[in-house]
Protein backbone atom coordinates (compact mmCIF):
# COMPACT_ATOMS: atom_id res chain seq x y z
CA UNK A 1 0.00 0.00 0.00
CA UNK A 2 0.86 3.37 -0.61
CA UNK A 3 1.20 6.54 1.73
CA UNK A 4 -0.86 9.54 0.67
CA UNK A 5 2.09 12.00 0.62
CA UNK A 6 3.71 9.66 -2.01
CA UNK A 7 4.29 11.97 -4.87
CA UNK A 8 5.35 10.75 -8.98
CA UNK A 9 6.16 6.95 -9.70
CA UNK A 10 10.16 6.61 -9.71
CA UNK A 11 11.30 5.70 -12.98
CA UNK A 12 12.76 2.06 -11.66
CA UNK A 13 8.94 0.85 -10.00
CA UNK A 14 5.81 -0.58 -11.88
CA UNK A 15 3.02 0.64 -12.41
CA UNK A 16 0.28 -1.31 -13.48
CA UNK A 17 -1.75 1.60 -14.57
CA UNK A 18 1.16 3.05 -16.62
CA UNK A 19 1.36 -0.15 -18.78
CA UNK A 20 -1.99 0.08 -19.24
CA UNK A 21 -1.75 3.80 -20.82
CA UNK A 22 1.65 2.67 -23.01
CA UNK A 23 0.04 -0.43 -24.30
CA UNK A 24 1.76 -2.92 -22.79
CA UNK A 25 -0.53 -4.81 -19.88
CA UNK A 26 -4.61 -5.64 -21.30
CA UNK A 27 -7.73 -3.18 -20.03
CA UNK A 28 -11.11 -2.92 -21.16
CA UNK A 29 -10.93 0.82 -22.28
CA UNK A 30 -14.35 2.85 -21.33
CA UNK A 31 -12.84 6.16 -22.08
CA UNK A 32 -9.37 8.16 -23.78
CA UNK A 33 -8.56 11.11 -24.38
CA UNK A 34 -4.87 12.84 -24.16
CA UNK A 35 -5.23 13.38 -20.40
CA UNK A 36 -7.50 10.64 -19.14
CA UNK A 37 -7.80 6.64 -19.67
CA UNK A 38 -11.56 5.16 -18.03
CA UNK A 39 -11.16 1.39 -17.44
CA UNK A 40 -12.80 -1.88 -16.01
CA UNK A 41 -11.48 -2.71 -12.64
CA UNK A 42 -10.22 -6.09 -12.68
CA UNK A 43 -11.64 -6.82 -9.79
CA UNK A 44 -15.57 -7.44 -9.22
CA UNK A 45 -16.81 -6.35 -5.90
CA UNK A 46 -19.66 -4.82 -7.62
CA UNK A 47 -21.32 -5.73 -10.77
CA UNK A 48 -19.72 -2.00 -12.61
CA UNK A 49 -16.50 -1.10 -10.84
CA UNK A 50 -14.45 1.89 -13.69
CA UNK A 51 -11.43 3.38 -12.53
CA UNK A 52 -11.11 6.36 -14.06
CA UNK A 53 -7.27 8.05 -14.16
CA UNK A 54 -4.81 10.67 -15.75
CA UNK A 55 -3.02 9.07 -18.00
CA UNK A 56 0.12 10.61 -16.46
CA UNK A 57 1.28 8.83 -14.01
CA UNK A 58 0.69 11.17 -10.01
CA UNK A 59 -0.13 10.37 -7.01
CA UNK A 60 -3.20 10.55 -5.11
CA UNK A 61 -2.92 13.81 -3.65
CA UNK A 62 -1.74 15.51 -6.81
CA UNK A 63 -4.30 13.89 -8.68
CA UNK A 64 -6.97 15.59 -6.56
CA UNK A 65 -5.19 19.06 -6.37
CA UNK A 66 -4.28 19.32 -9.79
CA UNK A 67 -6.07 20.79 -12.54
CA UNK A 68 -7.37 17.78 -14.12
CA UNK A 69 -9.34 16.94 -11.18
CA UNK A 70 -12.55 19.02 -12.34
CA UNK A 71 -12.51 17.22 -16.04
CA UNK A 72 -11.60 13.81 -14.32
CA UNK A 73 -14.93 14.32 -12.16
CA UNK A 74 -16.96 15.34 -15.46
CA UNK A 75 -15.81 12.13 -17.08
CA UNK A 76 -16.08 9.73 -14.01
CA UNK A 77 -19.98 11.33 -13.35
CA UNK A 78 -20.79 10.49 -17.03
CA UNK A 79 -19.36 7.11 -17.07
CA UNK A 80 -21.51 6.60 -13.95
CA UNK A 81 -24.91 8.01 -15.69
CA UNK A 82 -24.07 5.91 -18.55
CA UNK A 83 -23.28 2.42 -16.85
CA UNK A 84 -24.82 2.38 -13.31
CA UNK A 85 -28.40 4.41 -14.29
CA UNK A 86 -30.18 3.56 -10.89
CA UNK A 87 -27.04 5.36 -8.76
CA UNK A 88 -23.42 5.07 -8.29
CA UNK A 89 -20.66 6.26 -6.01
CA UNK A 90 -17.70 7.89 -7.32
CA UNK A 91 -14.59 7.22 -4.34
CA UNK A 92 -11.16 7.55 -3.88
CA UNK A 93 -8.79 5.90 -1.39
CA UNK A 94 -5.84 7.18 0.26
CA UNK A 95 -3.08 5.98 2.11
CA UNK A 96 -2.51 2.72 3.67
CA UNK A 97 -6.08 2.87 5.83
CA UNK A 98 -7.83 4.08 3.02
CA UNK A 99 -6.68 0.86 1.30
CA UNK A 100 -4.67 2.59 -1.52
CA UNK A 101 -3.17 -0.34 -3.46
CA UNK A 102 -1.98 1.38 -6.66
CA UNK A 103 0.40 4.78 -6.45
CA UNK A 104 -1.45 6.46 -9.38
CA UNK A 105 -3.93 8.91 -8.46
CA UNK A 106 -7.28 7.64 -9.72
CA UNK A 107 -11.15 7.72 -9.01
CA UNK A 108 -13.23 4.46 -8.21
CA UNK A 109 -16.96 4.44 -10.41
CA UNK A 110 -19.06 1.93 -8.49
CA UNK A 111 -23.00 0.69 -8.60
CA UNK A 112 -24.71 -1.78 -10.31
CA UNK A 113 -26.45 -2.93 -7.47
CA UNK A 114 -27.71 -1.65 -4.14
CA UNK A 115 -24.46 -0.32 -2.66
CA UNK A 116 -25.91 0.13 1.03
CA UNK A 117 -24.83 2.48 3.67
CA UNK A 118 -20.87 3.44 4.16
CA UNK A 119 -18.16 1.79 6.11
Amino acid sequence: MTSPSSTSQSSNSYCVFCEIVAGREPARIRYLDNDLIAIVNRLTWVPIMLLVMPRRHMSQLEMWSSGIMTRLGDVAATLGCMYCPNGFRILSNFGYDGLQSQSHGHVHVIGGQFLGHYA
